[in-house]
């Protein structure tokens, strides 16, 4: 009789994955505990014998790590896999589960970073921080929400994809469709944070020139620049900071702590105005 897994079993599976991903995470062991709790159903659901159990679970203690929202993905192809180990198919062992693993947590980590941590969770941030204009607490309490519902919901289902796709959702991850997927979130992404750098962001200069004897400076610089192109200085500043990260790969606590610098600088010697407004 063919071995099936039901879909309570499978929820549990997800439910262990999207609680315990990082279940006693180490730098020896990173994401493989948590592994090994989101395959436990499974592997009790489809083998009744304990050493059939423990040979099985064998398989899921080699190191993992990835992104665990994308990530999410590979759970479910091996929980595919493992269904399909159970009812005898010759091309799936130990070395086709832990290939799949090992070939896949490198690039769905690197696409995950992109994605989530780099595009999505800076967007519904830039998003909150709109929100929160004047202290109001909507902002944080809709970013807690959205990105709950958003996490919870995308990861159960990419979990279930993987299942049913098996090795064909690898295509779709890495093959055109997903690559196409990837540049439309990235480049949402890149307006997003445009417009929260215009709106949030504020560079202003005080510098003025005033002739000996005269009232009034003759040059205003930053009404100047205002007159030419309003902004121009915070937009100097932010792709000041893009280039540093971007093209000279500075980490982000040497590229703030260059702006406070250039800022102490810059108030020392009068470009600048110390006092904050409001």
């Amino acid at each position: 009789m063919e071995k099936k897994l039901s879909k309570k079993t499978l929820t549990k599976s997800f439910h262990n994955w999207y609680y315990g991903n990082l279940t006693c995470f180490s730098q020896e062991h990173m994401q493989t505990f948590g592994y090994l709790c989101s395959m436990l159903p499974v592997v009790e659901e489809l083998y009744d014998k304990k050493e059939d159990q423990a040979r099985s679970m064998k398989t899921y203690t080699a190191f993992f790590n990835t992104e665990p929202q994308l990530g999410t993905v590979i759970v479910g192809m091996t929980a595919g896999l493992e269904e399909a180990r159970a009812n005898g198919t010759e091309d799936v062992d130990d070395e086709t589960i832990n290939g799949l693993r090992a070939g896949l947590m490198g690039p769905i980590a690197g696409i995950g970073d992109s994605l989530v941590v780099g595009t999505v969770i800076p967007i519904l941030l830039g998003i909150a921080l709109g929100m929160s204009t004047g202290g109001s607490p909507l902002g944080a309490i809709m970013y807690i929400i959205v990105w709950n519902l958003f996490a919870y919901f995308g990861m159960k289902f990419l979990y279930f994809k993987g299942y049913e796709l098996g090795g064909k959702a690898v295509d779709f991850l890495v093959g055109p469709q997903g690559e196409a997927l990837r540049e439309s979130v990235t480049m949402l992404g890149g307006i997003v944070i445009g417009a929260v750098s215009a709106t949030w962001i504020s560079v202003t200069t005080s510098f003025t020139m005033t002739a000996a004897g005269a009232k009034k400076p003759f040059l205003d610089l930053q009404k100047t620049l205002d007159g030419v192109y309003p902004g121009l200085l915070t937009a100097v500043f932010v792709v000041g900071c893009w280039y540093l990260l971007s093209k000279k790969k500075m980490s982000p606590i040497k590229v703030m702590l260059l702006l406070v610098v250039v800022a102490f600088i810059g108030v020392f010697v009068g470009f600048f105005n110390p006092g904050l407004s409001y």
